[in-house]
């Protein structure tokens, strides 16, 4: 029993871990918190952030708020809960592939300024999230949830799939804490399991989770894949680009649906 509990008690302090390294969510301090292997928990918190958001649209949809001004409420909300951490790594990796010399990208990725490709890219993710939020009249709450989880999925994904390009730096660590697809596999499960979820409570939503499991799989991949080719690897900020640009796309193909 002893080893059962010392075994939940490192898995809940690690999810905790992953908590406060992946949202602003404000929680009491807790002393031996390790964060190294805080990316293995990143599909759950994607369904903690998206759990909240659709909560929240629920509550703004029963006081009559316009499907509009939901959105745009929701997607402010998002980019709170999760601090700005992956946006502001889109920012900075749209900042670094503007630069035509390949040998200064991760240099102008590295600087805190945000540039005009940063805030271009910032302002086209936000815009594709409002509106497609906007263009899903029903099942939003499943669209949340998928969109956060499938796109940390993806994060994780990059990080086992490819190098990292630097020695050091804020995505070194999830680099050694995930090596191989044996740490990918639980989060897709647990996804995949998600995705049931809209067959279970209507079996006429078939098509919706059939085309949302193939279509996260397929994004996460050619998102991580699009910029390992243009950089030649990874970074930290990269691996916030893939969250960024899986959940947007993702949405929007959730509208066609």
């Amino acid at each position: 029993m002893t080893i059962i509990y010392q075994w939940w008690k490192r898995l809940l302090l690690s999810f905790v871990a992953s908590l406060l390294f992946y949202t602003s969510i404000p929680l009491p301090y807790i002393e031996g918190l390790d964060f190294q292997g805080v990316a293995r928990f990143a599909p759950m918190i994607g369904l903690v952030i998206g759990g909240i958001l659709a909560l929240l649209d629920l509550v703004l949809g029963w006081l009559g708020v316009p499907i509009l001004t939901r959105s745009v409420l929701i997607v402010c909300v998002w980019v709170a809960i999760a601090g700005g951490l992956h946006l502001d790594g889109a920012m900075d990796t749209a900042d670094g592939l503007a630069v035509g010399n390949p040998e200064r990208r991760l240099e102008v990725m590295a600087d805190s300024a945000t540039g005009a490709f940063g805030a271009m890219i910032a302002v086209a993710i936000l815009l594709l999230k409002t509106a497609a939020l906007t263009d899903i009249a029903q099942n939003r709450w499943f669209g949340l949830l998928a969109a956060c989880s499938w796109g940390r999925w993806g994060q994780i994904l990059a990080i086992a799939k490819y190098p990292y390009l630097k020695p050091t730096g804020k995505g070194a660590f999830h680099k050694q804490a995930i090596r191989s697809y044996h740490d990918v596999l639980p989060g897709l499960l647990l996804i995949t399991v998600l995705s049931i979820l809209p067959v279970i409570i209507n079996r006429d939503r078939l098509i919706l989770s059939l085309v949302t499991v193939v279509a996260g799989i397929a994004i996460a991949f050619i998102t991580g894949f699009w910029f390992n080719y243009k950089l030649g690897g990874h970074t930290g900020d990269t691996y916030g680009a893939v969250v960024e640009w899986t959940e947007a796309l993702l949405l929007c193909v959730i509208t066609a649906i």
